[in-house]
């Protein structure tokens, strides 16, 4: 029961990932001014008079209809993952009490999404903070990596031996990929897509006019500095360009990770669909940037990076580095056999 849930939360989990994505690339953060009802009511239908009184008075703000129920809807699915989790914590609880099997991961899950409810209500509470939206979205993408390692591990999955120099590549090839994601999410929460509109140059130079200090403030309210002026265009460009960067840097480490994958059989699979993905988000990223961020363009290089936690979580799972003592013991049993 506890392998079938956790399937089921991995695909709703990367299903709210993306569907945060759309609600934030929509402006829709805000549909729902309050948590974690809508105008303290259970649905936007219920809340109809005052969110067209909002909408009335500001035609252009975050609040309408359409944008509550896009906020909402994200709500409702988050929900159904926290009680999912929740379920198969108890599971686990009661197969501890009777078989001894450590629950100790679904009740850190279960924490996880917690926390993760938390940081969507300061996402509201604190009017798009980009400090507090980034954070939600790394946390969304930690829960689908967690989930990731469970279904695995869950499932009997097997563990391919490799030198400990490949596990280390893994365990920095997903460093790398959550760094890089961070870069996109400060991207993103910083409304910094569109600061560069030309490729590969940015704004007709490759050094540009950029101001670092102040683009990765971290405690600041959107679109201001630590000291509430106005975020400048230097700022902006700072960000799309280290976003740039770390592409070209992040992207080429895990191709070549993804060749050296290729030497081991039973892992083929996993390195073809991480060269793939790779070559997809970069193919995504740039047309980002050519067509002016595109809504279905820019939602699928969401979810390709969600896809891309999903496949380096799992080649960190199967790969189990052995040591050179366990390793030369392993010949040794072998020729024994032989």
């Amino acid at each position: 029961m506890i392998r079938k849930l956790a399937l089921i939360s991995l695909l709703l989990a990367f299903f709210v990932v993306v569907l945060g994505a759309y609600v934030r690339l929509n402006d829709a953060g805000l549909g729902c001014p309050d948590w974690p009802g809508c105008y303290g009511q259970l649905s936007p239908h219920h809340a109809e008079a005052e969110i067209q009184a909002a909408h009335a008075a500001n035609v252009s703000g975050p609040v309408s209809m359409h944008k509550a129920w896009k906020e909402m809807i994200h709500r409702y699915f988050a929900s159904t993952l926290g009680v999912l989790s929740f379920i198969m914590a108890v599971l686990a609880w009661r197969r501890w009490r009777a078989q001894g099997v450590s629950p100790g991961r679904l009740f850190a899950l279960l924490g996880l999404i917690c926390l993760q409810g938390a940081f969507g209500a300061w996402t509201v509470t604190l009017k798009l903070m980009p400090a507090v939206v980034s954070t939600h979205l790394l946390l969304g993408l930690t829960t689908l990596g967690m989930l990731t390692w469970i279904v695995l591990r869950e499932s009997g999955t097997a563990r391919h031996a490799a030198g400990t120099r490949l596990a280390l590549a893994a365990r920095v090839a997903l460093v790398l990929l959550i760094a890089q994601i961070a870069l996109g999410g400060w991207v993103s929460t910083n409304y910094a897509a569109l600061a560069c509109p030309d490729f590969p140059t940015c704004q007709n130079g490759w050094l540009p006019n950029m101001d670092f200090a102040n683009a990765f403030q971290i405690l600041r309210e959107l679109g201001r500095t630590a000291t509430g002026q106005l975020l400048s265009g230097a700022a902006l460009t700072a960000i799309h360009w280290s976003h740039r960067l770390g592409a070209v840097l992040v992207g080429g480490y895990l191709l070549v990770f993804g060749f050296r994958l290729m030497r081991h059989e039973a892992l083929r699979g996993l390195a073809m669909l991480l060269m793939l993905a790779v070559v997809a988000q970069i193919a995504l990223g740039i047309s980002n940037v050519i067509f002016a961020l595109p809504l279905a363009i820019a939602v699928a290089h969401n979810a390709v990076a969600a896809l891309l936690v999903v496949i380096t979580v799992a080649i960190n799972f199967r790969l189990r580095a052995v040591t050179a003592g366990a390793h030369m013991e392993r010949i040794w049993n072998e020729r024994l056999a032989t």
